[in-house]
């Protein structure tokens, strides 16, 4: 029996291409993994660490990289003992799953990777609520992208006043939201 080597070829390299593409649900897994890894570099370096509790520009007992509550959703109070960064690093990957969780129930379009990333850090930070009543879910769940974009440069006030901070994380939000 003649085995025609092209076919042969074929087959193997066949064989290689399916065993080496992701499935469906693999390449979800990589994109939502990467999101939270992407999102918790954007909210680290916006945020930065401190291990004791401490009041936020507006007042509000925070902890590690921004939290205002634990995991068990106890409010963080000024008397809590520290924190290790390590345990920072924690409570704030479950803020970041709460918040993309928040997003992925909010948000009725597709988004890209980017977009995801730069709407969970902005929940992270002003909350899920926020998020749901502004301009900003509106434009973007009505299709206006570049729209939902120009209204990050709205979400810069802190106790009403512009914050340095917030102007900054904004715009890094919204030049990620773009890409």
């Amino acid at each position: 029996m003649a085995v025609r080597i092209d076919y042969l070829c074929f087959g193997i390299l066949a064989a290689i291409v399916i065993t080496s593409v992701p499935t469906l649900a693999e390449r979800k897994d990589s994109t939502q993994a990467s999101t939270k890894s992407d999102a918790s570099k954007l909210i680290a370096d916006e945020e930065g660490f401190r291990s004791c509790p401490y009041k936020d520009p507006v007042g509000v007992p925070t902890i590690g990289y921004g939290a205002t509550s634990y995991s068990d959703g106890r409010a963080v109070n000024l008397s809590d003992p520290c924190i290790t960064k390590e345990d920072a690093k924690k409570l704030m990957a479950h803020h970041i799953s709460k918040a993309g969780n928040e997003v992925a129930r909010l948000v009725k379009v597709p988004l890209s990777a980017n977009q995801k990333t730069a709407l969970t850090s902005f929940a992270y930070n002003f909350g899920s609520g926020a998020l749901a009543s502004s301009a900003l879910l509106s434009k973007l769940n009505a299709g206006d992208k570049s729209g939902a974009a120009s209204e990050f440069d709205r979400w810069i006030h802190a106790d009403g006043k512009p914050l340095l901070g917030l102007v900054d994380r904004r715009a890094k939000e919204k030049a990620l939201f773009k890409k």
